[in-house]
């Protein structure tokens, strides 16, 4: 049987070169390029914004979509504090975050949100 949307485009497809950038001097943190806030990509002046990190940041939304938001930052914390006891260095536990594992794995590929599953990335656990 035949999806009802089939032939149509779907929301993501419609919706990914939608991402409002603000650039200011407050945030991310020193040492970051940018931080993705509820869909919101945060940079610091001078930053020069590609189509790859928009990329890695349009991943982190429909992470966070899957997650309702909330939930994406929590586990997010949980997992930096548990990988970071583990690692004991705070970008190594940054890096392996399962929500970063796929988006940097991926960010090169800006056809990677038209066929990527929900809940992808549980793989990078």
């Amino acid at each position: 049987m035949e999806e009802p949307t089939a032939g149509l485009l779907s929301w993501r497809k419609f919706n990914i070169n939608i991402m409002k950038v603000i650039k200011n001097n407050v945030l991310p943190f020193k040492g970051f390029s940018g931080i993705n806030l509820f869909g919101f990509l945060f940079v610091r002046k001078g930053t020069q914004v590609t189509e790859k990190m928009l990329n890695h940041e349009r991943i982190h939304t429909e992470q966070m979509k899957e997650m309702a938001y909330v939930f994406f930052y929590l586990w997010y914390a949980i997992e930096w504090i548990v990988r970071f006891i583990k690692v004991k260095n705070a970008h190594t536990a940054y890096r392996n975050i399962s929500f970063e594992a796929e988006a940097y794995q991926n960010e090169a590929n800006t056809a990677y949100l038209d066929h990527r599953k929900h809940y992808v990335w549980t793989n990078y656990l």
